[in-house]
């Protein structure tokens, strides 16, 4: 897998608006709402000024109380009004940012899930069993907490800082000097302490979901700890990976707690230091009261929007740390999209001096020149000891990798020149440990046809043998199957994907030893089913119990990665090599 260069905050950040403005009918009204919000919010210490006033006007006396008092009642009217207003406005502001943001994350989930879809499977082989989806989920409530709160808040405080910026220089340019000279050293603190935050965000992302992991693996397997006798084992592995996330989420709080100190110290620090530069001005002479106090009541106003933009920037840091996982994802380079999608197969599979290694294992060779001929229609079995190569000869067929070397073609034609979608969509496999989802019996067959009609999965369960056993269900074909199909048996789980394969119909079919753990009863049932969904059809078997391969058409034996006898039985029998000593060692 490629691995891409680490994004900045800013390039992160960037590429989760983007996601936003594709919501751009909603998101930029509310985003009109809400600047207009935040400028309505500096009407309050304008009216709060004009209130007060002057309280050493020396010409105050010789205003009459009724004109002041008709003075102060219409500024508290202009007040209320505006704050209607920008009630009325926020209301609906809130309303469009929180769909506009949530229909971004959707859009956002949507383009994640697909890109996983189309991941090639070694990528799933390196991961840990929940670790991706635990990991995507922890990213994920980053994001959202950054589209519906993080972003409003840093809009308007933005607003406001600026709006409190130009009222002050209004007031008094001298102080306002003073004080934008300081903001530059603040802002470039900011960036130098932040990005130990950022860090110890994605650290402690990667920490939370190394512990959710621990339970999705223990309640997967919860028969297996149990029967075990695991549970304090398992309990020690998830408070060991909850301390782990502790240890990192208290390092990140030294740092986080030492950041905001830091910020709002130097922040309220320099707006001190102005206020007490204008107080000096007054006491000279230099700045009139009414000025001055419209300057400190707006550097209040803007102290406290500087005050929120280190928790902000944090913010918009972890999220940054949460995205650059999520692009990394994105950035993964899927299966290929290339080759022709209109092609009906017949059946016919050649490999042609097929040698295969792992990436992860290049030096270790799976499969060696495996050179091999399987004739349209016939029935092909594959023998050899475990480790010799029998399912990644499947993995190859179905595109899942791609040979190191040498060449795999469906009826004289190329596999690289067929897409995979068309490729797979002529293929069915039925494994040896059949993993059902989680829905219903009806849904689990139909999915080897979605939108099949209930007839067709009717019909697909009686050839399956399965459609007695699962009218004897309380809730028939609607009956749940459990997590993983736990709740049916293990010939039932079979019988239910021999089901599926039969209503995809497909042109080629792989076996993965279907009856190798069921009972006599439960093997017969599954056989008579395998031998209706193998007719006329290419049928590649692996066989771990050779008593099921005598009648195939050929037979391919396997050992070491490499193919070492191709026959039918008798004569592979008759040739003393290594299907026949696995045929004694069976019987003996």
């Amino acid at each position: 897998m490629p691995v891409v260069e680490k994004k900045s905050m800013i390039s992160s950040n960037r590429w989760i608006f983007s996601y936003l403005l594709t919501e751009n009918k909603i998101f930029i009204p509310s985003l009109i709402a809400l600047f207009l919000t935040a400028g309505l919010s500096l009407a309050f210490p304008y009216f709060l000024k004009e209130l007060i006033g002057n309280p050493v006007d020396a010409a105050r006396d010789a205003v009459p109380a009724n004109e002041i008092l008709a003075s102060i009642n219409e500024i508290i009217l202009k007040l209320i009004a505006v704050l209607f207003l920008q009630a009325t406005i926020g209301y609906f502001r809130v309303q469009g940012f929180i769909r506009s943001g949530e229909s971004a994350l959707n859009r956002l989930r949507k383009d994640l899930f697909k890109h996983l879809l189309h991941l090639p499977v070694p990528y799933f082989q390196d991961q840990r069993a929940g670790s991706l989806s635990n990991r995507v989920s922890a990213d994920l409530a980053i994001v959202r907490e950054t589209l519906l709160t993080t972003v409003p808040q840093a809009v308007r405080q933005t607003v406001i800082l600026i709006g409190g910026l130009v009222f002050i220089f209004v007031n008094s340019w001298k102080l306002s000097l003073i004080m934008l000279g300081c903001i530059p050293v603040v802002v470039l603190l900011i960036a130098i302490f932040g990005r130990k935050v950022r860090n110890h965000s994605k650290a402690a992302q990667q920490s939370l979901a190394d512990a959710s992991t621990v339970i999705e693996e223990s309640v997967q397997n919860i028969a297996d700890v149990k029967a075990f006798t695991n549970e304090p084992f398992e309990q020690d592995r998830y408070q060991t990976a909850l301390q782990a996330f502790l240890n990192v989420t208290l390092r990140g709080a030294k740092a986080r707690g030492a950041f905001l100190s830091f910020v709002i110290f130097v922040l309220f620090g320099t707006i001190a230091f102005v206020v007490w530069c204008g107080a000096h001005m007054y006491a000279s002479g230099d700045i009139l009261w009414k000025p001055f106090f419209a300057f400190i009541i707006f550097s209040i106003f803007v102290g406290a929007s500087l005050g929120s933009f280190p928790e902000i920037i944090s913010q918009f840091q972890q999220t940054a740390g949460a995205t650059e996982r999520l692009r990394e994802i994105l950035d993964m380079q899927g299966e290929r999209k290339t080759g022709e999608s209109n092609i009906t197969l017949k059946g016919q599979i050649s490999l042609e001096n097929v040698s295969f290694s792992y990436a992860s294992r290049p030096e270790v060779t799976t499969l060696s020149e495996i050179s091999i001929q399987i004739p349209s229609g016939q029935r092909t079995a594959i023998v050899g000891p475990s480790g010799a190569g029998k399912s990644t000869l499947f993995s190859l067929i179905l595109g899942f990798n791609d040979p190191t070397s040498g060449n795999i073609r469906f009826d004289e034609t190329d596999a690289q020149d067929i897409s995979l979608d068309c490729l797979r969509s002529q293929i069915a496999i039925v494994p040896q440990e059949v993993m059902l989802f989680g829905g219903t019996i009806s849904e689990n067959i139909a999915y080897g046809k979605p939108g099949a009609s209930k007839d067709e999965v009717e019909n697909a369960a009686k050839l399956a043998n399965a459609h007695d056993f699962i009218a004897e269900l309380p809730s028939g074909y609607e009956t749940l199957v459990g997590p993983r199909g736990t709740k049916l048996s293990g010939g039932q789980r079979q019988r239910i994907a021999i089901a599926r394969a039969i209503l995809a119909d497909p042109k080629i079919l792989l076996l993965d030893e279907a009856t190798s753990a069921l009972d006599s009863e439960s093997e017969r049932l599954v056989n008579e089913a395998l031998e209706r969904l193998m007719k006329n059809r290419t049928s590649l078997v692996i066989a771990h119990r050779l008593s099921t391969v005598r009648h195939a058409d050929q037979i391919l034996v396997i050992s070491k990665g490499k193919l070492v006898e191709q026959g039918t039985h008798d004569a592979l029998n008759a040739a003393n090599g290594t299907y026949r000593f696995l045929v004694e060692t069976q019987l003996s």
